[in-house]
């Protein structure tokens, strides 16, 4: 083959490359399009229930996290005496 030729090939490649690639980049953006779209549904969605259906449970999850808290204040000192009872234990 001349090299007029395999030049000539060798653009039309590039060409076909650079094309493919354009139509793949378009049909992610299409995608990406469309998956924005549902998330922007599904985030109103989400909103919705939260002030709908959570908001009244607020008061309820902080007298229980309050509990915790008092739960978790005790256990150093629930830690220390089972160390205390273990150190006593025969083996």
């Amino acid at each position: 083959m001349s090299s007029t030729a395999l030049i000539v090939l060798s653009v039309i490649l590039a060409v076909v490359i650079v094309v493919v690639l354009a139509g793949a980049l378009l049909l992610i953006r299409a995608s990406l399009t469309s998956t924005s779209a549902t998330l922007a549904t599904l985030a109103d969605a989400l909103e919705g229930v939260e002030s709908g259906h959570l908001a009244p449970l607020k008061p309820a999850v902080e007298a229980i996290n309050a509990q915790f808290a008092i739960i978790t204040g005790a256990l150093p000192g629930i830690a220390a005496k089972a160390a205390i009872v273990a150190e006593r234990r025969p083996s």
